[in-house]
Parts: C-alpha cells; sequence; structure tokens
C-alpha cells in the first residue's frame, strides 16, 4: 500500500536550446509504490528521470523530496536524499576495476592514514553485489573485463548501496539476462516490501504491467495519463503513448518460413564462448538465435563481424552479384563484403556519440560516395535516412547523444540499410525501442527479407524472435541444442527447456 509522498515534481520542464523537452511535468511518487514512466521515444521519460537524478539541470519548474525542496547540482546531492539511478545505456567506467566504479566519489570512505585501503573496498564491493545475489565477479578486474549485463549488474549494486529510499529504473531490464531481470525484480518488489518507492521505465508494456501499481504516461513531453493498475489496458496504453490507437500485433502475420536457397553467409569457428560453432545463413532469410546470457550469443555475432580477434575458423560471404566468396577475418573485411553489424551496446560500439546524426549515418558508406564526397553527398545522403526511419531531431547536425534511445537505434540501423548492407547482423535492435519505432523496425525488417536481405536476429526477447523470424536456433554453452522453425505453434516455453 502506498504511503507517503516522497518525490514530487511541479510543473518542471527542460529545454535543450529551442528544443522543449520536457513540458511543465508535475507528477507524485509515493513510498510503498512502484511508479512506470512510459512513452515513445522521445516522449521526455529520460529526461525527467535525469533531471530528479542530477544528470541535466531543470529549466524551471520544482522539486521536493519527502516535502523539502529538491534541486540537485550532483549524483551525490541526489544520494544525500534517498534517491538513485540506474542509467539506460553504460554507467561504468571501462578502465576502472568494479569496486573503484561501486565507490566513484565515495573513496575517502576507505582511506587511512593518507593510502586507499583497496582490499577494504573491495571487500565492501563484493559484499554489495552478494546483496544483490550476484557473487561470481572478481571486483579487482577492470569494468572492460565484464559484459554489458554483467556491469548493469554493477551499477545496480551501486544504487542499492546507498541504501535509497528512490530508486529509479530507467530502460535497465533490456540490458540484462534473464537471471539478471529476475534479480532486479526481487529487488524492486522488496523496495515496496520496505516502504521505499521506485520509478520504473520500460518499454515492455506486458512488464510493467505486471510490475508496476500505476503508470504515468508521456508524450511529446507532456504528462498526458495517470493510470491505476485496476485500469490498466495494453491497447489503451498504447493509445495514451501514441495518440492513436493502434490494432493488432506489429510483429509478421504470416507462418511462411521459405527463403531463398543461395548461402550468403557460412560460418564455422571456435572464438570466446563458442565450441565448434556452424551457421549457414542463406538470402530472404530471418535466422533468430537466443539462449541465457553467457551463451555464446552475442559473441557470435561479434565474431561473424570481425570484433573478437583470437578465432579459429572461417567465416565467409558469398557475393549475390559477384558470386565472388570472401572470408571474413576484420572488420574491414566485413565492410567490404557487404555485412552490417547492430551491437546491443549501441553507444560504445554502434555510435559515434559526440558526433552527429549526419556523420554517423555517412560513416559506413564513405566508400560508396566515390573519390571525392562532397558535403551535398553527404547531406543527401543523411536526409534520406532520417526520413526512411522517421528519426526525430532539431537536424541532422544534432549530436547523436541528445537523441532518445529508440532514435539513437534507429541512426544505428539506418547506417547500415543506407551503405547497402546485404547481411545484417542484429543484436537486441530493439532495446530500449518504443512500440511505435518498434513497429517501424518490424515492417523495415520484413521489407528486407522481401528484398532478399540475409539477417541474423540475436535477441532475448523470444516474443519478437517467435513473432519475426524464419527459425529460431537455441544455444546453450556455445553450442545450438535446438532449432525451430516458424509456427503458429511454436511458445516460449518450448523455446525455454532448451536454454537452461
Amino acid at each position: 500500500m502506498a504511503g507517503h509522498v516522497f518525490l514530487e515534481t511541479i510543473n518542471l520542464t527542460k529545454r535543450f536550446g529551442e528544443i522543449l523537452a520536457v513540458d511543465s511535468v508535475s507528477l507524485r511518487v509515493n513510498t510503498g509504490e512502484i511508479r512506470g514512466l512510459i512513452g515513445e521515444n522521445g516522449s521526455g521519460k529520460s529526461t525527467v528521470s535525469s533531471m530528479i537524478s542530477a544528470t541535466h539541470t531543470v529549466t524551471s519548474g520544482e522539486m521536493l523530496a519527502n516535502g523539502q525542496p529538491y534541486r540537485p547540482k550532483t549524483s551525490r546531492d541526489a544520494r544525500n536524499a534517498g534517491i538513485a539511478m540506474v542509467v539506460q545505456e553504460m554507467g561504468t567506467i571501462s578502465e576502472l576495476t568494479v569496486a573503484e566504479n561501486i565507490f566513484l566519489g565515495e573513496e575517502t570512505r576507505f582511506k587511512k592514514n593518507g593510502f586507499i585501503n583497496r582490499k577494504a573496498m573491495n571487500s565492501a564491493a563484493q559484499k554489495a553485489l552478494a546483496d544483490i545475489g550476484a557473487t561470481d565477479m572478481d571486483v579487482s578486474k577492470p569494468a572492460r573485463a565484464f559484459n554489458f549485463e554483467t556491469r548493469k549488474l554493477v551499477e545496480i549494486a551501486k544504487a542499492i548501496y546507498f541504501d535509497p529510499t528512490l530508486l529509479i529504473v530507467d530502460e535497465t531490464t533490456t540490458a540484462l539476462s534473464h537471471s539478471g531481470r529476475e534479480i532486479l525484480y526481487k529487488l524492486i518488489a522488496d523496495f515496496k516490501q520496505k516502504g521505499k518507492a521506485v520509478l520504473f521505465i520500460s518499454h515492455d508494456l506486458p512488464e510493467l504491467m505486471q510490475t508496476c501499481d500505476c503508470l504515468t504516461v508521456l508524450r511529446d513531453g507532456k504528462l498526458v495519463a495517470h493510470i491505476a493498475k485496476d485500469e490498466f489496458d495494453e491497447s489503451q496504453i498504447k493509445q495514451a503513448m501514441v495518440g492513436r490507437k493502434i490494432e493488432g500485433d506489429y510483429y509478421r502475420s504470416d507462418f511462411d518460413s521459405t527463403y531463398g536457397s543461395r548461402v550468403a553467409l557460412r560460418a564455422s569457428l571456435s572464438v570466446n564462448g563458442l565450441d565448434s560453432f556452424e551457421i549457414i545463413l542463406h538470402d530472404g532469410e530471418i535466422l533468430g538465435v537466443c539462449g541465457l546470457s553467457d551463451c555464446g550469443m552475442h559473441q557470435l555475432g561479434r565474431a561473424l563481424f570481425g570484433l573478437d580477434k583470437g578465432k579459429s575458423g572461417t567465416v565467409t560471404f558469398f557475393g549475390a552479384d559477384t558470386g565472388i566468396e570472401k572470408t571474413i577475418g576484420s572488420i574491414e573485411s566485413a565492410l567490404d563484403a557487404g555485412i552490417g553489424y547492430i551491437s546491443k551496446d549501441r553507444d560504445t560500439e554502434a555510435l559515434i556519440l559526440p558526433a552527429s546524426i549526419k556523420e554517423n549515418l555517412v560513416l559506413s558508406a564513405l566508400h560508396k560516395m566515390g573519390r571525392v564526397i562532397s558535403p551535398k553527398k553527404e547531406r543527401d545522403f543523411a536526409s534520406r535516412q532520417i526520413d526512411h526511419l522517421s528519426i526525430r531531431c532539431s537536424s541532422m547536425n544534432q549530436p547523436v547523444a541528445e537523441l532518445s534511445g529508440g532514435n539513437k537505434q534507429k541512426v544505428s540501423f539506418s547506417k547500415w540499410i543506407g551503405n547497402g548492407s546485404r547481411v545484417l547482423i542484429m543484436d537486441s535492435p530493439t532495446r530500449g525501442v518504443d512500440v511505435g519505432a518498434k513497429t517501424t523496425m518490424y515492417q523495415l525488417i520484413c521489407r528486407l527479407k522481401g528484398e532478399g536481405y540475409a539477417i541474423l536476429l540475436i535477441s532475448e526477447e523470444l516474443p519478437e524472435l517467435i513473432g519475426m523470424c524464419d527459425s529460431v536456433a537455441v544455444m546453450k554453452d556455445g553450442k545450438i541444442t535446438a532449432r525451430f522453425p516458424r509456427s503458429q505453434d511454436l511458445s516460449e516455453s518450448k523455446i525455454i527447456e532448451h536454454m537452461i
């Protein structure tokens, strides 16, 4: 049962130059409550949470924390007020150890005689991770030694360590494995039971409807609805989000699993979590790959694109127009062959955040623009891609870092479509993307299939794989344990049996 109002925003407003990102948003978050915050990409969700957590400054409006005026300037101010946030993208520093990341800015806790007691810091970090159920981690190693999902657990442990009254979770579940999600769901439930508060941001409607006590809906920077749990209705929530009625499903409506006979890509390799792995991808095929986080599926995508070194075996591309076979051993050879890779970790591997949208879009297509690359060619190319995927931005010169998660993903998606890549490796392509953007991307994937593109779709979202793929390969311990053809009878439970 909800207690007293812990956080209140009154006409909270944020401008980025001429762009009004958040427009007079007033909301309350009570103790003993899990409040969902939902809206399309660019609706203002992350901006609201970033102002609350002091990542962004407030343009105008007020905030109250526990009844007192609240105007934080730093994350420490937010922490001192009892507020912690787990961000959507990467929130750890690669070169620092796990322990140093957890206690960044709080090193004096372990200072003695002018020196940092590393042993004491590591011990405290180990306990912080154990408290959330993450025990198998060497906290003395740098964060870069761990994958994206594990680093998210480090961020969660850091947020929980300082015992906040309000925990803000911004699109975190999409970055976690199945076991990681279970850890987070338990922590959220514990927060409610202890009379604390959670502001939960997600694009996963079933997840929100199951987890939250109420929903606050944003659209175009404005608050448009508060919805109590007994009023939850998926179609009405979607309509509130997008301002129009959305009917039907946005996955493929057919159950035809046929595709071209020509092989586009063949791989037989061993590398970092893959044990003598073999895969064949055809023209016009959408092959799904799933499994638990440590099964090797994310390493597969990296290896096929030439990102991971030290592999044995071969990855061979078969040119559709030339018929020439090419061995893929590096990123350069993958690009030359017409292979595109959408990384799960888009902010560090797929995009250059300080660069403009235009610069990101043309980067993978420079070799197609001729010897002399004119500014006009770049502008025309970028303009076509922005229009094609309806990327919401102030201009093509806007830094990618300023875009919402979904629009960032559209940029990473679009640069490969624009450069003519015929084999597309997509790792969690709809992570952090709203229902409207997902619809656009799914429609595009279907169109690309029809045009003969070969698509490898790696995802932890089983409904997505069942709904979009011609077949789904299940991975465990670096090997394929089962493969299911497209069928209206295929269920999540059938797939999970072979994952665990």
